[in-house]
């Protein structure tokens, strides 16, 4: 056995997804055991407080990443106490850390998670910090899981694309004796998940069901299609710093009709919807399967949206190919953590725009 571990911390903030998988050379990953840690209220808030300029902010994402590291080492020493395995049975751990900025367009990438203190704290080599060096060749830095997504679903036969929807939604574009492409779409979850929390104190809309339950306004819909990043074609990524409350809240006023609450939530599903269906029949016309992972895999509202208006095209999740779709992220940056110490390029040129491929991560050994 070849045990790494991989750490996943979303824009949602709602916790950390922990995994433990089993990697051999030229093997895909297997899934041996998971753990789920929830992100303390306090933590949460400090976190989003950075994701947007403010006073004191060095001293701030120190102490944040501090308690990130600690909050990760809780939840992987659960995890290995659960296995009966100990530091010593485990090769490293690969650490997305939490995006606090990206812009790449302006040459950084920054994703606290204090790799140093998290080898200090569970004896365990860490590799993290994946971004940085994508974003050094002139990419930009994200999304990052298409290469993994190569290594698990591509195949000689079928036009593929794999549709990770955390809070954001980003496509893995895999052709059969094509090079890998993908690109950050827009928004998944992220603003759906702001405006039920301000309308209705929910940290999310389960199952779709509030979105479900009106019908999207065309005209608001047209109003946020018309920003200019759904203009743009890959390489391409985005974050919180363009899609947040603020940017939602600036649209509504400028519709500036009566609208209900429910079919702003309705209308920003399609929002996601959309943008994932246009940015897919741009660049892959013709698509067998569309494999959903992520958060928004258990939104059958977002689902049965697809389905509909992708009518050539089979959606459904990885589950059906026996891979959890809430842990495929941090399987993800487990397996990038096995790539940067083997030494293996795990960066996609086509989906970055980097120079070139890199080894990705810094290491922090054990």
């Amino acid at each position: 056995m070849a045990y790494y571990i991989g750490i996943m911390s979303g824009t949602s903030l709602d916790g950390l997804d922990i995994v433990l998988i089993d990697q051999q050379p030229h093997l895909p990953s297997q899934l041996i055991a998971n753990h789920y840690i929830t992100m303390p209220e306090q933590l949460r808030d400090d976190l989003l407080i950075l994701c947007s300029s403010g006073n004191d902010e060095l001293a701030k994402a120190a102490i944040a990443e501090q308690q990130w590291a600690q909050l990760a080492a809780e939840g992987i020493n659960h995890l290995l106490a659960q296995q009966q395995l100990t530091s010593s049975d485990i090769v490293a751990i690969g650490s997305h850390g939490q995006t606090v900025r990206h812009e790449p367009e302006r040459g950084f990438t920054i994703q606290i998670s204090n790799g140093a203190l998290l080898a200090e704290l569970t004896n365990i080599t860490v590799v993290t910090d994946f971004r940085r060096r994508d974003v050094a060749a002139a990419g930009q830095g994200a999304p990052l899981v298409p290469a993994y997504h190569e290594a698990l679903f591509k195949d000689d036969n079928k036009y593929r694309a794999i549709l990770n929807v955390g809070g954001f939604s980003n496509l893995s574009l895999l052709s059969p004796n094509q090079t890998t492409h993908g690109f950050d779409c827009g928004p998944g979850n992220v603003l759906l998940d702001t405006w039920i929390s301000y309308k209705l104190n929910k940290h999310y809309d389960d199952k779709g069901a509030w979105a479900a339950s009106a019908k999207p306004n065309q005209a608001l819909l047209k109003l946020f299609l018309a920003d200019n990043f759904f203009s743009k074609t890959g390489p391409k990524s985005t974050g919180r710093e363009l899609f947040n409350f603020d940017w939602l809240n600036n649209k509504l006023t400028q519709f500036n009709q009566s609208i209900a609450d429910e079919v702003v939530q309705s209308t920003l599903l399609e929002l996601t919807v959309q943008s994932i269906v246009q940015s897919l029949k741009q660049a892959q016309p013709i698509t067998d399967e569309l494999i959903v992972c992520g958060g928004g895999a258990f939104n059958n509202e977002l689902l049965n949206r697809l389905q509909h208006n992708l009518t050539n095209t089979k959606v459904q999740t990885t589950q059906d190919y026996d891979i959890p779709p809430e842990w495929i992220e941090a399987m993800a940056f487990a397996w990038l953590a096995y790539c940067c110490l083997e030494k293996i390029p795990a960066n996609r040129p086509a989906v970055t725009g980097a120079k070139g491929l890199r080894i990705l991560g810094a290491i922090y050994p054990a």
